[in-house]
């Protein structure tokens, strides 16, 4: 048990740093973009932001998510690698389908991807409220003054 927690652990930090990469490079494109004028408060323009982020973090998301399959692979859970991404993204959003388990031995690897995406998602939506929020805001601010 404790081998797996030290693994987990480790790789929920690698996690964690490659979203935390991918929020801070899309923050750096809203502040230069902003600075610059380039930022237009329109419906469309919002839109097109706010899918554009979700799907760059949607890639950090696949990335770890890949990560944690290859983990598993390595440890011999699964044959090959579509199985153990598939079970991968499973964990990571949470659903549990229960389709496929892992052995005793490293299940508890399952539990902490799991932990895992629920902050890393957390994060995402996080991240999207706060580029909604500012937007809203400042688009209040045009419309009060």
């Amino acid at each position: 048990m404790g081998e797996n927690l030290i693994i987990g652990f480790i790789t929920m930090t690698v996690c964690m740093a490659i979203q935390c990469m991918v929020v801070s490079a899309l923050l750096k494109c809203l502040v230069v973009l902003e600075v610059k004028g380039l930022i237009k408060l329109t419906f469309i323009n919002l839109s097109f932001i706010l899918t554009l982020a979700m799907l760059i973090m949607l890639i950090g998301i696949g990335i770890q998510i890949t990560i944690w399959g290859a983990l598993f692979l390595w440890y011999g859970e699964f044959s090959d690698f579509s199985t153990a991404f598939y079970h991968s993204v499973v964990n990571f959003a949470t659903l549990g389908y229960g389709d496929m388990v892992m052995s005793e031995t490293r299940r508890l690897l399952g539990a902490l991807e799991a932990a895992n995406g629920v902050l890393m998602l957390g994060l995402t939506t996080g991240f999207l409220y706060t580029i909604l929020s500012a937007f809203s805001e400042r688009w209040w601010e045009k419309r009060i003054s």
